[in-house]
């Protein structure tokens, strides 16, 4: 969990810990006031004394009666100290929005003035924020609470807020000279910026468009850079506290290693010689002057010092330096002498943990003992992280039963800590989501490495990994999502194919109309090399103009590697559903070609991402009723610095329009200035619309903030998106069926993009999404959707409708390229 890369950020507000008499939790009716204040300051003090020793829940409570004294006595001062408190203790518990709601109590602050979700990419009221901030009455304990504020903001990720809060009180702190809380504020603004510096790390590890990749190394250097000069400012500071300057060289020491890392890695990437050896150079003195400041150690509390001791002993593992490794071990031996003293069993197991890490040699008996304490507090967050190095130390050892066993467990574990981490910081789970994907990835492949492998298992293990990845995507609560495999009643001319990339193979598994299930495995190298030449075909400005052969020459080379193996268990004609990794998102997978021809000439396509859909059904007649949306001209939405670039105008739309209205009945059409969010929402709320068809430009990114279709007012991220439509969409009479996006486009680049589909049909409540891979001539989209919709008005599945209308367009002799009809993919249900 990030609390602990954090460290834990204590009050000590003197005013409120004079620890007074015999504690009496039980105050008696009448008692005068001097004793009830004698009492809550008591109680302040022994919530103190609690959190110190991690007992962080009897804090919590402690502080909790505190409060309640307090604002009996009317006494405001006492009541925003112990809300503080509050919510320190619930920040040591990783109950990140326990104390955002508290310190929000604790300023009399409205919610509404931040950004309404822990999304980082819906947008607040910045103005709003400041006047509030400018109109709590600067006092110590009002600061105190800012900053705290600050704190928490970072927490649940609210990264922009919590600069903004932060900043201002830093300005409103150096106006009434409170110097040490200057310092802390800086510390705290250090570790907001570095904050913003791992948010833009690990999306830069999503990112697949090189536009992007780019602006993102650009976002990565800036933060890095802003947040060790904060940490700097705290060093250089001559009244900051040696403790506080500690916390600031351990923060400090963290960044310069791990973003020495990155920019080495990522070389390549256009970062210069000079950064990374700037970056280099700083770190042994940083080390030094942690070593020489060592004693400042002790000045923390108790338990914030064993963490503080882990931290720096990790840091000192990464340098690979034998002499300070071995400082490293005597750090979390100390550390590991505390947790024993404090009967800390949560920090015993770190302590334990992180000296496997430090000692190889002795890891797996370290490793064992880590999990056994982790186990017994049922800290499954820690727990997994055992399970997953003890998996791995098992796997290379040859001891694949108990590997398999304790890969198994660590699954387990990450599946409820995923559901913690839901509701919390969106940072979180992009670090859980880096952290799990090798427990699954390592699992499947330990499965199918038996002779007799339980493809049940293997699909259930990567329909989890898929599903992780999209709700990490979006940055979500759990998805009502149906296993594919646990789909009833099938029609028989159904099969459902999985590609799974694991690294070194290609797993296809394919389930038959029988529900039996079958395995091929293929060496990845065999089928890369195609993957990547059709990417490039597929996304380049000259597809229209490429050749036919070079587009069907690698689909034959897939075909017969992927498909050919698995044909006998697919039926002769019918439907073919794809639950693709990402390596083959951007594919249409209805060019697959037997050499004869296309694989859509047989069988209707649809595609998912992993293993699990809204569970499909038809789409009748009767709910033909579709909320149509166009933009056909140039618009204010244009110039968006989220809009794909170079984009024209699409006079082509208006007829599109008209057509699908024509097919459609009841259908309300919003057209160019009629077309923004807010009467594209007001609409929603007015009628249930079973068909959802936007016809406008917009794109499909590994980013979410990219992942967008322009409205006439404005750009409209996923993520939007779904706070436009959620209250109309959450019963299932008012659920969208169809979600068609005409002229949205997979941006260059991308392998993802049934990640960004899938992602828009979830925020949109839809069972089905059809849309393009690229962006197609308007004139052939005019055809295919009047001839796709023609199709659900004869009672055709929808997968059948659209292969019928491609098919069609394809016999046209003025479209008879695949540029002009095989883009449209259906992504799930596909009745």
């Amino acid at each position: 969990m990030k609390i602990t890369r954090r460290g834990y950020l204590f009050l000590w507000f003197t005013g409120l810990l004079m620890a007074v008499g015999k504690p009496s939790r039980l105050m008696a009716q009448g008692g005068n006031k001097n004793t009830q204040r004698n009492q809550a300051q008591f109680l302040t003090a022994q919530g103190h004394e609690q959190l110190n020793q991690g007992q962080y829940w009897e804090a919590l409570a402690t502080w909790e009666e505190a409060t309640k004294i307090y604002g009996q006595l009317r006494l405001d001062e006492g009541v925003t100290g112990n809300l503080i408190n509050q919510n320190l203790a619930q920040q040591a518990l990783g109950l990140y929005s326990n104390a955002y709601d508290t310190m929000l109590s604790a300023l009399k602050m409205d919610k509404r003035i931040f950004s309404p979700t822990l999304n980082p990419y819906i947008e607040f009221d910045e103005k709003a924020l400041y006047a509030t901030i400018h109109q709590v009455n600067p006092t110590s304990v009002n600061l105190l609470a800012l900053r705290n504020l600050g704190d928490v903001l970072r927490l649940v990720g609210k990264l922009n807020e919590s600069e903004i809060v932060l900043k201002e009180t830093l300005s409103l702190t150096q106006q009434m000279k409170l110097r040490e809380e200057v310092s802390s504020i800086l510390l705290s603004l250090g570790n907001s910026k570095q904050s913003m510096y791992e948010r833009s790390r690990d999306q830069y590890k999503w990112v697949e468009e090189p536009v992007f990749k780019k602006q993102t190394v650009a976002l990565i250097q800036q933060n890095a850079l802003f947040s060790l000069d904060y940490y700097e400012q705290v060093n250089n500071i001559a009244g900051a506290s040696q403790s506080l300057k500690l916390k600031s060289q351990l923060h400090r020491l963290s960044l310069l290693l791990d973003f020495h890392k990155w920019l080495t890695t990522e070389s390549r990437s256009g970062n210069k010689k000079t950064v990374i050896n700037k970056i280099e150079q700083q770190i042994p003195a940083s080390i030094d002057l942690i070593l020489k400041n060592s004693s400042a150690f002790s000045e923390l509390s108790i338990s914030q010092s064993a963490y503080a001791k882990l931290n720096f002993a990790e840091n000192l593992n990464k340098t690979l330096n034998k002499q300070l490794q071995s400082v490293a071990v005597e750090y979390a031996e100390s550390a590991l002498k505390t947790a024993k003293t404090l009967k800390n069993q949560r920090l015993e197991s770190y302590s334990l943990g992180t000296l496997g890490k430090l000692q190889p040699e002795q890891s797996q008996t370290y490793f064992e003992q880590a999990l056994g304490f982790a186990q017994s507090v049922q800290a499954w967050d820690i727990a997994y992280q055992w399970q997953q190095k003890l998996g791995d130390l098992y796997s290379k050892q040859g001891k694949s039963e108990k590997a398999f066993k304790i890969y198994q467990a660590a699954i387990s574990s990450l599946t409820q800590v995923r559901t913690n981490l839901l509701s919390s910081n969106p940072d979180t789970q992009f670090f859980f989501y880096e952290q799990a994907e090798p427990v699954y990835r390592n699992y499947m492949r330990l499965l199918l490495a038996n002779s007799s492998p339980d493809l049940k298992q293997v699909l259930q293990t990567n329909g989890r990994l898929q599903i992780a990845q999209l709700e990490n995507f979006l940055q979500c609560g759990k998805l009502d999502l149906v296993p594919l495999n646990e789909l009833q009643n099938l029609p028989s001319t159904t099969a459902i194919i999985y590609i799974i990339d694991l690294g070194a193979t290609i797993e296809v598994i394919v389930q038959s109309s029988d529900y039996s299930l079958h395995h091929h495995s293929v060496d990845s190298k065999l089928i890369r090399g195609h993957v990547i030449n059709l990417l490039n075909i597929l996304q380049s400005a000259r597809l229209s103009s490429t050749d036919n052969p070079k587009i069907t020459s690698p689909y034959q080379k897939l075909y017969k590697l992927l498909i050919a193996p698995i044909k006998i268990y697919l039926p002769s004609l019918g439907t073919l559903v794809f639950a693709l990794d990402a390596s083959f998102q951007s594919l249409p997978m209805g060019l697959l070609h037997d050499e004869r021809d296309y694989l859509i000439k047989r069988y209707s396509v649809a595609q998912t991402l992993g293993s699990k859909v809204r569970a499909p059904k038809s789409l009748s007649q009767e709910r033909l009723t579709a909320l149509i949306a166009g933009l056909s001209k140039r618009s204010p939405s244009f110039n968006d610095q989220n809009a794909p670039k170079g984009l024209k105008a699409l006079p082509g739309v208006a007829e599109e329009v008209a057509d699908v209205k024509k097919q459609t009945t009841s259908s309300k059409i919003l057209l160019d200035e009629k077309f923004t969010s807010l009467q594209f929402k007001e609409e929603l709320s007015k009628k249930a619309f079973p068909i959802m068809h936007i016809s406008t430009h917009g794109q499909f990114s590994s980013q979410t903030k990219k992942t967008v279709f322009l409205a006439y007012d404005k750009v409209i991220n996923i993520l939007e998106f779904d706070s436009l439509i959620k209250d109309k969409t959450q019963s299932s009479e008012n659920a969208i069926e169809l979600l068609v996006l005409s002229a949205c486009q997979t941006a260059k680049g991308n392998k993802k993009s049934t990640l960004g589909m899938a992602g828009v049909a979830a925020q949109a409540g839809a069972q089905s999404i059809v849309a393009s891979l690229w962006l197609v001539d308007e004139g052939s989209t005019a055809q295919l959707m009047k001839e796709f919709y023609e199709g659900l008005k004869k009672g055709l599945t929808k997968a059948e409708a659209l292969r019928l209308a491609q098919l069609s367009l394809s016999s046209n002799p003025q479209y008879t390229h695949p540029y002009f009809w095989a883009g449209f993919v259906l992504v799930g249900g596909w009745l």
